[in-house]
């Protein structure tokens, strides 16, 4: 089983408000891919960020939909604010800032999770706030249950701004992940970009930062 523990980038642990989740080291990632990624210039690290949580709440009877734009194509998912509504809010408001913008997905865990969100670029950054809303105990995550990662020390349902994207079938029975990452939607579009990005090569190989780099060009929301 797939242990679940806080890391900082490439398997080490995390100190500060970096925040990841990590599993046992497969090896098929190491394979080259044919998908559809294009390498692009990385942009430098936004670094440290200081912000205020966010006040505003959304109204559950809204459909929000994020889409996120990378090299290797774009997809979307919704927010989950009838369960989440505290999450929901903060990372809405992130990306009407343009928080995301530039970022990248920093970590494929292989047929486990893809993560990204940190203006760091390394696992070790977050927003200089944090949202806490525990998900309920029998949450099981399965593959397009988007979530937000927290470091070890963080109570259950903490988060900022890093989030992954859950690429297992069922990562809570075939991998043990635990019911203590926010909920923050489920993706309704482009799994294949997603599955794509998870089948990258990685360094190191099977859980690690992949080639080329994700980027995300572009993250929108919008109201229906």
């Amino acid at each position: 089983m797939r242990k679940l523990a806080v890391i900082l980038a490439l398997a080490i642990v995390v100190v500060g408000c970096g925040s990841s989740i990590s599993h046992r080291t497969t090896t098929h990632a190491s394979q080259p891919t044919s998908g559809p990624c294009r390498t692009v210039a990385v942009p430098s690290p936004k670094g440290p960020q200081h912000l205020t949580a966010p006040a505003l709440k959304l109204d559950p009877r809204t459909t929000y939909t994020v889409t996120v734009a990378t090299n290797c194509g774009s997809f979307a998912f919704t927010l989950d604010v009838a369960q989440s509504p505290k999450t929901s809010a903060s990372f809405y408001a992130l990306v009407r800032r343009g928080f995301f913008d530039g970022l990248t997905f920093h970590r494929v865990a292989a047929g486990f999770v893809i993560q990204g969100g940190d203006p760091n670029g390394d696992g070790s950054g977050g927003t200089g706030y944090t949202v806490v809303e525990p998900p309920p105990a029998s949450t099981q995550y399965v593959r397009g249950d988007v979530a937000m990662a927290k470091t070890q020390t963080d109570p259950p349902g903490a988060s900022g701004s890093q989030f992954f994207i859950v690429t297992a079938a069922n990562a809570t029975q075939a991998d043990g992940l635990t019911p203590d990452y926010a909920l923050l939607g489920k993706v309704v579009s482009g799994m294949n970009v997603v599955q794509a990005i998870d089948s990258l090569p990685t360094n190191p190989a099977g859980d690690g930062a992949p080639t080329p780099p994700v980027v995300m060009s572009k993250v929108t929301v919008t109201a229906s």
